[in-house]
């Protein structure tokens, strides 16, 4: 889950940077239950999200689809034998870095020359790109979703689906990504991807999945899905279904529309058998909606919503990665530490699988004063369309992560309820 990867890396960040905030230092956080420790062949230590992203061929943009840490010596042409007619090679120029990305390398070439003492390592390189302009970058030269990923990933990690190109093929149905998936042996190769972040885990909470479900990804993720209830029939998943605000901007005819929410009734009726909990994310607006009242958002920018989405889903799953200061219940709750099969046995039940999660956000997190507290949960926004919120229902089930609230003068990081 890239989006989750990005905040921890973020928070690492801040976490060595001797002028940030102690509330940085002492998150609480174990890092390693999203990334894994590594080594390159030539002896660098890496630190990589562990993680499977599955999605077109040619939907990297800048990125390899092997990462940049963990780069191979290309194979030389081999003659064939069997052909005796003329070979002509064509090869497309490699897409070039925006400014955002290459005011990481940047970076990353300054932190390397200063920890081997070369001083002299940026005398030749280009001017300090300027962050008004790596702001103008995001805000309007964004196509793909790794032009404003900041992590570096393992050759595990990033998989393309051969024969379908984004800007070619339409990918709009169930039945299009089950064939896609079992069709050209994807299945076992994006299993295999798995199975290696898994077998070197002491041991896995659970599996997080985020899917846009609104097209042929969501075949795709039905059958990934089904393989890992086979293989891993004890291990929670939570599936997040991600749309793309735009989705619903589109003006469609009364075929297409009702073709969609055919797609939709199958596409849930599937998903739901196979996975704990679902949680659904994506509104028409997200710049009309009381979730981004105090945001400035453009709801065609997928750079801007995708933020407010990542950020949900990181304060969700902060339980998930807190460190336990021992084994007792009081322990537990003080720290707010609490595992993936806990959260869904909670909200879930033993009597209730398979359930439908409403998440609801307010950013930044309203103050905790006393007169604030009254109004507090009604500044939450449901992250999805259609929800009725002046039913009471007595069977329901809550869970809320608060962190960055101010009261009385005092910022508090976290707190699980």
């Amino acid at each position: 889950m890239w989006i989750l990867c990005y905040f921890q890396d973020e928070l690492l960040g801040l976490a060595e940077s001797p002028e940030s905030d102690q509330v940085f230092k002492n998150h609480s956080l174990d890092m390693d239950v999203l990334y894994r420790t590594g080594e390159t062949q030539q002896g660098l230590l890496t630190y990589t999200p562990r993680m499977v992203s599955v999605n077109f061929q040619g939907s990297l943009g800048s990125v390899s689809s092997r990462g940049s840490l963990y780069n191979q010596i290309q194979a030389k042409n081999m003659d064939v034998m069997t052909w005796k007619g003329r070979v002509t090679t064509h090869a497309s120029e490699p897409l070039r870095r925006n400014l955002f990305l290459q005011s990481l390398s940047e970076e990353e070439q300054e932190i390397v020359g200063k920890a081997n003492d070369l001083d002299n390592v940026n005398n030749n390189s280009p001017a300090e790109i300027q962050d008004k302009y790596i702001v103008e970058c995001l805000e309007s030269d964004v196509q793909y979703w790794t032009d404003f990923s900041k992590v570096h990933y393992h050759p595990q990690s990033l998989y393309e689906l051969s024969g379908l190109w984004a800007d070619i093929q339409e990918f709009d149905n169930y039945g299009l990504g089950k064939e896609a998936f079992c069709g050209h042996q994807h299945g076992e190769e994006i299993d295999d991807r798995l199975r290696f972040f898994v077998e070197e885990c002491d041991h896995i909470q659970g599996i997080q999945c985020v899917v846009d479900d609104a097209g042929g990804f969501s075949g795709v993720s039905a059958m990934f899905l089904e393989s890992i209830a086979d293989e891993y029939p004890n291990v929670p998943v939570i599936l997040y279904n991600a749309r793309n605000p735009s989705l619903h901007m589109d003006s469609e005819g009364r075929k297409q529309a009702i073709s969609h929410y055919l797609h939709d009734a199958v596409s849930f009726s599937r998903l739901s058998e196979l996975c704990k909990l679902i949680i659904p994310v994506g509104l028409p607006s997200l710049s009309g909606s009381r979730a981004s009242q105090f945001l400035c958002i453009k709801d065609e920018k997928p750079y801007h919503s995708s933020a407010v989405y990542a950020s949900a889903m990181h304060s969700f799953t902060l339980p998930f990665r807190m460190k336990q200061s021992g084994p007792s219940a009081e322990s537990l709750f003080t720290s707010g530490a609490l595992d993936m099969y806990g959260t869904v046995q909670m909200l879930a039940g033993q009597m209730r699988q398979n359930m439908v999660t409403i998440l609801d956000v307010a950013m930044p997190a309203p103050s905790l004063s006393d007169r604030a507290q009254q109004s507090f949960l009604g500044n939450l926004q449901p992250l999805i369309p259609d929800i009725s919120e002046d039913v009471e229902d007595f069977h329901a089930v809550e869970t809320m992560n608060i962190h960055g609230a101010v009261t009385s003068g005092k910022i508090h990081r976290r707190k699980n309820y």
